[in-house]
């Protein structure tokens, strides 16, 4: 099996850093927001040992992924062409392709655009979202102003100010204070989960906590300190900044359904299964994404799925590959 081994590789006009493990077929795990390939850590063995080829990019805009300039570089069309090109740099026709957080509307729209190149999709976090009637950006701002923190991340500048001031407390805040044990983003006051305070940034309201849980070692914390500290967070906020975009580019799909197999895991303290209407997307995936074969909530865990919930996401993970895959 080997160890994780790391290269770059050009995947169109992007240089992409990958760590990757194993051999047999692909499996593409894409994370999210703030975040690297590390957030697979756990899984890159697990599903090497299952038979399986996965690989772990720096998405584009993080790690030692080249960062484009242009916020309009990040939009949802950029990240599955990037997905759909790594697909085809590493030999392959098809993967199984997995996301978290920011990671998983990805993996979900390189199954909704791109069957084709997806052997099976696994979601964790976020579900499937279909194409509203109107742009996310507008209802958020008509229903919370611009409390709700997606809204907050417009500006730039802004939530970089915020968050890039001190790495190390941002990081601290946004991975314990998002976990299991203390999850919450605004909702304090009556609010709902998503929305921050009056005059409030992304971070008041999380959670340092006195001690680090015991899925976040020191050395894992001060991996992201440090990728987070060399890079910044305009890559990764500049994702953001194209819900509007991605709206208006995705209207050829709208009403279209995920057709591959599919897998949807989350835990029943993440903020973002509490997210205004989210409980209607949740109720109403199986038909957004007709073969969905499971949909699991794991009790106690917040929003690092993977991370928190090692075992439980593997098994759940190698079980899917399987079925769809082999290996």
């Amino acid at each position: 099996m080997g160890a994780v081994e790391h290269r770059e590789i050009e995947v169109g006009t992007l240089r992409m850093h990958v760590a990757e493990q194993g051999s047999g077929p692909l499996v593409v795990l894409l994370h999210g927001f703030p975040e690297s390939w590390y957030s697979w850590r756990h899984q890159l063995a697990a599903l090497a040992e299952a038979g399986f080829h996965a690989v772990a990019p720096d998405e584009r805009g993080y790690g030692r992924t080249d960062r484009p300039e242009a916020t309009e570089a990040y939009t949802l069309l950029h990240l599955v062409g990037d997905v759909v090109g790594l697909i085809g740099a590493l030999g392959e026709e098809r993967a199984v392709v997995v996301g978290h957080d920011w990671g998983a509307p990805v993996a979900w729209h390189t199954a909704l655009l791109r069957p084709d190149r997806v052997l099976g999709v696994a979601g964790l976090s976020v579900p499937f979202t279909p194409r509203g009637s109107r742009a996310p950006i507008v209802r958020w701002r008509e229903a919370f102003g611009d409390r709700f923190y997606q809204v907050y991340f417009q500006e730039p500048g802004v939530a970089e100010g915020e968050l890039e001031a001190d790495v190390a407390e941002t990081m601290r805040r946004i991975l314990v204070g998002l976990s299991g044990d203390r999850a919450r983003i605004g909702g304090g006051g009556g609010r709902p989960s998503g929305v921050l305070a009056p005059g409030g940034g992304f971070l008041a309201e999380l959670d340092r906590g006195e001690a680090l849980p015991p899925w976040l070692g020191q050395e894992d914390l001060d991996f992201y300190v440090a990728e987070l500290s060399r890079t910044g967070f305009r890559g990764g906020l500049s994702w953001y900044r194209n819900n509007e975009r991605n709206w208006e580019l995705l209207a050829p799909w709208h009403g279209a359904r995920v057709t591959p197999p599919a897998l949807y895991v989350a835990g029943d303290r993440d903020p973002v299964v509490r997210f205004p209407g989210m409980d209607r997307i949740l109720a109403g995936l199986g038909t957004c994404v007709p073969d969905l074969r499971a949909s699991v909530m794991l009790e106690g865990c917040g929003h690092w799925t993977q991370q928190e919930r090692p075992e439980e996401v593997n098994e759940q993970l190698v079980a899917f590959c399987r079925a769809v895959a082999g290996g």
